[in-house]
């Protein structure tokens, strides 16, 4: 890969994650549907395996609520028809066991199928605990 194409590509999965983080604070499914390959798995932030369906299933019964993700420090790299996404995310959210705001990491990888096309086959996620956090933890158990 030259380095201008290098650079348009670049462009392309940075849209991608654009249009994921659309996808999942508007609860568009069909977005989200267009993004995730077939055999898409993510391992959540729990430590949970998800497939593609039960990610969608989420995302349309409005189980999982996002008020906000920000996304910072996110890195790109290529490996043939590889791209892999490491970023930071500042979340709002709550889910069916509770609130689940806070700071994460997580790694996107796409594939690039033989029509060219960059979907999302695999998701993980991470918490950042750091020492704010657990201050906070520290003044929540004070009487």
């Amino acid at each position: 890969m030259g380095i201008s194409e290098r650079h348009e590509t670049r462009h392309q999965i940075d849209d991608l994650e654009d249009q994921w983080r659309e996808s999942i604070l508007t609860r568009n499914v069909a977005a989200a549907d267009r993004l995730l390959s077939e055999d898409f798995m993510a391992i959540t932030a729990n430590g949970m395996l998800q497939s593609k369906e039960e990610t969608m299933a989420n995302l349309r019964n409005g189980q999982v609520q996002f008020k906000s993700i920000d996304i910072t420090d996110r890195k790109v790299r290529f490996y043939g028809m590889t791209a892999i996404v490491t970023s930071r995310a500042a979340v709002e959210g709550a889910g069916p066991n509770g609130d689940f705001s806070g700071n994460y990491r997580y790694t996107h990888v796409y594939a690039r199928d033989a029509k060219g096309v960059w979907r999302i086959v695999s998701f993980e996620a991470s918490r950042i605990h750091d020492v704010h956090d657990k201050d906070r933890k520290e003044q929540d158990r004070q009487p």
